[in-house]
C-alpha cells in the first residue's frame, strides 16, 4: 500500500524533474557523461593532429588516436540510456549530445582531409558532411524551440551513424603499420574504407532530406490539431512521451 501511494504521488513530481534549473541539469549523470565525451573528443582530435599524416610524427599517437576514437564512438549510447533509465532527459542533454556526435565525426573528417588521407575528393566529401550536419542540427534546435517538436530518428539516420563510425575508424586505424606498405592488401583495405565512407555520405544526405520532410509533416499535423501552443505545452508540461522519444532517438 505505501508503495502504491508513493507511485501515485511520484507521477506529478516527474514534470518538476524535467524542469531542472540549468545548474541542476549540468550535474545530472547523463549530462556529465556527455560532457566527458566532449572532452574525450577534443583530446582525440589533438592526439590525431599531433600524430601527423599517416602517423608520420608519432605512430604511437596514431594508435592512441584510434583508441580514443573507438572509446568515444562506443560510449555514444551511454548518456542516452542513462537519461531514459533514470528519467533524467533534459533540454541541456538534447543540446550537448548532438554536439558531441558532430564534433567527433566532423572533427575527424577535417583532420583526415587536411592530412590528405581521404582521397579522391576528400574536402568535397568533408564539406558535404559538414553542411548536412550543421544544417540538420540548427533545424532540430529551431523546431524544438519554436514548436516544441521532437522528431524521431529515421532508419537511414541510424545507419548513417554506424557507417560514419566504422568508416572513420577504419581510416584512422594504422593498417599500413602492420602490413606491407603499398601492397595489395593495404590498397584493398583503403578502397573498402573509402566505399564505407561514401555509403555514409549517401545515407547522411538522404536521412537529412527525410528529416526535413518529417519536420514539415509534423508541423502540418501540429497546426491541424491545434497549432504550436499545444506542441509547446506537450513539450514542457505533459509531453513525457515526446521528450522520452527524443531521448531515445536523438540521432538523425
Amino acid at each position: 500500500m505505501p508503495h502504491g501511494d508513493m507511485s501515485r504521488r511520484g507521477k506529478p513530481d516527474a514534470p518538476a524533474r524535467r524542469r531542472l534549473t540549468l545548474a541542476d541539469q549540468w550535474r545530472t549523470v547523463p549530462n556529465i557523461v556527455t560532457m566527458t565525451r566532449i572532452v574525450l573528443v577534443v583530446v582525440f582530435l589533438i592526439v590525431l593532429s599531433l600524430a601527423g599524416a599517416d602517423g608520420h610524427h608519432s605512430l604511437a599517437a596514431r594508435w592512441w588516436g584510434f583508441g580514443l576514437f573507438t572509446l568515444a564512438a562506443l560510449s555514444d549510447k551511454l548518456d542516452g540510456y542513462l537519461a531514459r533509465r533514470y528519467d533524467m532527459v533534459t533540454d541541456l542533454g538534447k543540446l550537448l549530445d548532438p554536439i558531441a556526435d558532430k564534433l567527433l565525426v566532423c572533427g575527424a573528417l577535417v583532420v583526415l582531409a587536411a592530412f590528405g588521407e581521404l582521397n579522391p575528393g576528400g574536402w568535397i566529401i568533408t564539406v558535404l558532411f559538414l553542411l548536412r550536419e550543421l544544417g540538420i542540427t540548427v533545424m532540430r534546435l529551431f523546431v524544438l524551440d519554436t514548436d516544441g517538436l521532437v522528431i524521431a530518428a529515421n532508419q537511414a539516420g541510424k545507419l548513417k551513424t554506424l557507417f560514419e563510425c566504422v568508416g572513420l575508424g577504419m581510416l584512422i586505424f594504422p593498417m599500413w603499420s602492420i602490413v606491407t606498405r603499398g601492397g595489395a592488401f593495404e590498397r584493398a583495405y583503403y578502397w573498402l574504407t573509402y566505399a564505407v565512407i561514401l555509403v555514409a555520405l549517401v545515407l547522411c544526405l538522404y536521412s537529412g532530406a527525410v528529416y526535413v520532410l518529417q519536420v514539415l509533416r509534423a508541423r502540418r499535423m501540429a497546426d491541424h490539431d491545434g497549432g504550436p501552443d499545444r506542441s509547446h505545452d506537450g513539450g514542457r508540461n505533459g509531453g513525457r512521451d515526446a521528450h522520452d522519444a527524443g531521448g531515445r532517438r536523438r540521432r538523425v
